[in-house]
C-alpha cells in the first residue's frame, strides 16, 4: 500500500470523487435522500472551498514554499500564518468542502459517503506520509506546529 503515497495528486483524487460521487446519484438511486436547502449549502461549501483553498495557496506562496503535494521534501519552510494558524491542510479542506456541497446536492447517501472515503484516503496516502516527511525535515518545530493546529479543522 505504500506505493500509494504521494503517488496521486490530490486535485486527481478529487475529480475521481466527484465523478464517483455523480455515479452514485444516477445508479444507486434506492439511496436517495431528499435534505432541505440543497442550493444553500452548495453554495456555502462552493465559497467557503474557494476561500480557504486560495488562503492556502496565497500563504504558500508569500512563504516561497512548494505547492506541489507530491514533493513534501522540496519544502522550505513551515507556513503557520494565515489559513494555516486554524488547519494544517486548507487546500485539501477546500477540496473536501466542494465534495460535501456536491454530494449533497447529488442528495445520495452512497454520494455523502464518498466524502468519508476521500477523508480516509487523504488521510493515509497524502497527509500521513507529508507528515513524515516534514517532521523529519523540520524536526520538532514541526511536531509542536502539528500539536497546536489540527490536520483538518
Amino acid at each position: 500500500m505504500h506505493r500509494l503515497e504521494l503517488k496521486i495528486p490530490p486535485v486527481a483524487v478529487f475529480v475521481i470523487a466527484m465523478v464517483l460521487i455523480n455515479r452514485f446519484a444516477h445508479i444507486f438511486t434506492f439511496a436517495h435522500i431528499p435534505l432541505p436547502y440543497v442550493g444553500v449549502v452548495w453554495s456555502i461549501c462552493f465559497v467557503l472551498s474557494g476561500f480557504i483553498g486560495i488562503a492556502g495557496i496565497y500563504e504558500f506562496r508569500k512563504a516561497k514554499t512548494t505547492v506541489n503535494p507530491t514533493k513534501p521534501h522540496q519544502a522550505t519552510s513551515i507556513v503557520e500564518s494565515g489559513i494555516f494558524h486554524y488547519s494544517r491542510n486548507p487546500m485539501y479542506l477546500g477540496l473536501l468542502l466542494l465534495l460535501i456541497g456536491f454530494a449533497y446536492w447529488q442528495e445520495n447517501g452512497l454520494s455523502l459517503l464518498t466524502c468519508v472515503g476521500f477523508v480516509w484516503y487523504m488521510n493515509r496516502f497524502q497527509i500521513e506520509p507529508e507528515e513524515r516527511t516534514l517532521t523529519q525535515i523540520f524536526g520538532q518545530p514541526y511536531v509542536d506546529y502539528k500539536t497546536r493546529v489540527r490536520r483538518w479543522i
